[in-house]
């Protein structure tokens, strides 16, 4: 039995988990990322770091340790702004960097890329029904996420950030060539103080269509982070047949 929306993009399995390094200093960052070693190889780097010191010299660093880097920043601004922040990005070795706001910002994010991957934000996955509703969306949270993911493929942005349960939606009306990063991956039942409410297994992720996920708590939370790691590589890897060099191919049937 396959599955339809399973990605088939040339992703090394091992990385397609992308580990979120909230954490409130760049010291704490990097024993992190030496204790969890071969284990993790993709890494958020948000806005908690931005704000804690040297965050440009901590991509370096991460950099030379053969570690790709998705800077989450949300850049949200003019659009010549955003064009001049995503240009001066683009040179630092970032993979993913994600955009927030318009059309017009979109198009100058795009036109400045370079070989960075550009991610439009759909709507965050702290935020229900409800929250939207303050917000004064009141479309159908499917449909929001549905028309921000066709403008943001139409203008030339790489990807969006969606949460996994609109991600089957996307691959059935979207072009499969957009990239999907799913946060909000909880690997056993949510907390009551989790502030992520739009949240999905990492088994769901994958069969809904997501190209890689984002897991923040549930490994730095855990008794053994890098224990916790390795079992969301091991169902990860449970979705894909690893063909050369560790590319995905498809979904095992055995």
């Amino acid at each position: 039995m396959t599955t339809p929306f399973l990605s088939t993009k040339a992703i090394p399995v091992r990385e397609r988990l992308i580990m979120a390094l909230d954490l409130p200093s760049i010291s704490e960052a990097q024993t992190m990322v030496e204790y969890l070693g071969d284990s993790v190889i993709f890494y958020k780097v948000g806005m908690e770091l931005f704000m804690s010191g040297d965050y440009f010299g901590f991509i370096e660093w991460l950099k030379e340790r053969d570690k790709k880097v998705f800077v989450d920043l949300k850049f949200f601004d003019i659009s010549a702004t955003v064009g001049a922040a995503i240009k001066a990005l683009s040179n630092k070795g970032v993979d993913l960097a994600t955009i927030h706001g318009n059309d017009a910002i979109m198009e100058a994010a795009a036109a400045n890329k370079g070989e960075l991957k550009v991610l439009a934000v759909t709507a965050l996955t702290s935020l229900d029904r409800g929250d939207l509703d303050d917000l004064g969306f009141k479309c159908d949270v499917r449909e929001l996420v549905l028309s921000r993911a066709k403008r943001a493929l139409q203008i030339g942005c790489d990807g969006i950030v969606s949460s996994g349960l609109e991600v089957s939606m996307l691959r059935e009306e979207l072009d499969n060539r957009l990239l999907v990063i799913t946060p909000g991956i909880r690997p056993v039942d949510n907390r009551e103080d989790d502030d992520q409410k739009r949240v999905v297994s990492v088994e769901q992720a994958f069969q809904n269509g997501a190209d890689y996920i984002v897991v923040g708590r549930p490994i730095r939370d855990a008794k053994n982070c890098k224990a916790m790691a390795e079992k969301i590589q091991q169902q990860i890897a449970s979705q894909f047949v690893t063909t050369h060099h560790d590319s995905v191919g498809f979904k095992s049937t055995e």
